[in-house]
């Protein structure tokens, strides 16, 4: 149900082929760990109802028999009076027995089952936090994989184009050699780089097909017609983000130390609450002997009926000898969150500038990027006419060829290259 819910959503994107942002919001829908979140709530929610329960009555349930080694007596003074006049004074005996029934509900608790709550429901963000930056960090894979998909498409194309442009140099060769204007071995040099071209596309068409499997596998959907990011040429869009200054970040790994601080602080209400003093009633019934008559009891040894109601007030002053250590405790976990906090900013920020001149860098070298390619077709073409002259050999013309070919690479290299910053620039920030 899950996948058939996944491909409905993405037809339209599977019809007209899928984009970088297609791919991870795919990504992270079929990512396991998305199911984590409905768990993390749940789970969150019934200790939440647990902690509420405090205000439910506490019954509990005893029953006990002893044997005492003395018991309460009748002063001898009495027991002799008594016995003068006929009665017989026993006295308790020495084996007793209860079964009863406690009750106790709380009144006024101070704030503490509110601040167990309050506590649970911010460690419960905390780990959907910690969950999302998990979920997160799939697009980081998910770019690897992507534009190590982009740019093995590159080279199949400029791949198939050499081989064109080989097999059209080749039968020229062959014409030559029929003519007796071209050596054999010419032919035989150009038909071997041909071939070898044959054997690099067979090669990056088995890359790509990992690439499209594993990207598949990721995204939960089939991968096979993707769109490379365009970039605006007049400085908008992507192509700016290069040149700006430090983004402001929205990572998500910031909302984990925000929830960490608003632990923290409920933690600390729950400090106060523990200083308060507790209100509540009880009742205790029970059925024994001896009972709450116990000079009934001395007289007659017979089970009974006894009960007891009551308030109860009770206060305890040992946490003000823990408190000041543990307003210490939680202040320096709170150093140690901000602390984090710095170190991930700093580090990212690291990250920022190293993305920023890399992306100034593979602009300065795409500007000459054409240029080179101008110039490397021109000389190919030159290259060309010469062998068709005798002038030059085929292992100089096949130079050629392929030093045209490296530039085309380059100069796709260079653009995939900047394009993967961008996007991992926008990974880092989080916009």
């Amino acid at each position: 149900m899950k996948k058939l819910f996944l491909v409905l959503t993405m037809l339209p994107m599977l019809a007209q082929g899928q984009t970088l942002d297609d791919c991870q919001q795919a990504a992270e829908k079929n990512y396991p760990l998305i199911q984590q979140y409905g768990l993390i709530e749940k789970t969150t929610q019934l200790t939440v109802a647990n902690i509420q329960k405090g205000w439910l009555p506490q019954v509990s349930a005893s029953a006990q028999a002893t044997y005492q080694s003395d018991v309460t007596a009748w002063p001898d003074e009495m027991k002799t009076m008594m016995g003068g006049m006929g009665i017989d004074m026993k006295g308790l005996t020495k084996d007793q027995y209860r079964v009863g029934i406690d009750v106790q509900q709380t009144i006024y608790d101070g704030g503490v089952i509110g601040s167990q709550k309050r506590i649970a429901r911010e460690q419960g963000k905390v780990q959907a936090a910690q969950n999302e930056v998990n979920i997160y960090n799939v697009r980081k894979r998910v770019n690897e994989m992507f534009f190590g998909l982009l740019l093995i498409d590159e080279q199949i194309k400029l791949n198939t184009d050499l081989q064109t442009l080989l097999a059209g140099n080749e039968r020229k060769l062959e014409s030559m050699t029929k003519r007796g204007t071209a050596a054999e071995s010419d032919l035989q040099n150009v038909k071997a780089e041909r071939l070898n071209a044959i054997q690099k596309a067979t090669e990056l068409a088995s890359q790509k097909q990992m690439l499209q499997r594993m990207l598949s596998t990721f995204c939960g959907i089939e991968i096979n017609n993707i769109q490379k990011p365009q970039v605006k040429a007049d400085g908008g869009g992507l192509m700016s983000e290069g040149r700006g200054l430090m983004a402001e970040n929205h990572r998500p790994e910031l909302k984990v130390l925000d929830a960490q601080i608003s632990v923290l602080n409920a933690q600390e209400k729950a400090l106060n609450a523990a200083l308060m003093p507790k209100v509540g009633v009880f009742a205790q019934g029970f059925y024994g002997y001896p009972g709450l008559n116990m000079f009934e009891d001395m007289m007659r040894h017979k089970w009974s009926l006894n009960g007891i109601v009551g308030a109860r007030v009770t206060w305890n002053i040992g946490a003000l000898y823990t408190r000041k250590n543990d307003k210490a405790k939680l202040q320096l976990q709170r150093d140690m969150t901000e602390n984090n906090r710095e170190v991930f900013l700093f580090n990212n920020n690291l990250e920022q500038i190293q993305q920023h001149e890399n992306i100034a860098r593979y602009q300065k070298l795409m500007a000459h990027d054409g240029e080179i390619i101008s110039l490397r077709k021109a000389v190919r073409k030159a290259a060309e006419s010469k062998l068709a002259h005798g002038i030059i050999d085929a292992n100089d013309l096949v130079r050629e060829i392929n030093q045209e070919h490296a530039a085309c690479v380059q100069q796709s290299v260079h653009e995939i290259e900047m394009l993967k910053e961008i996007y991992d620039n926008k990974y880092t920030t989080n916009n």
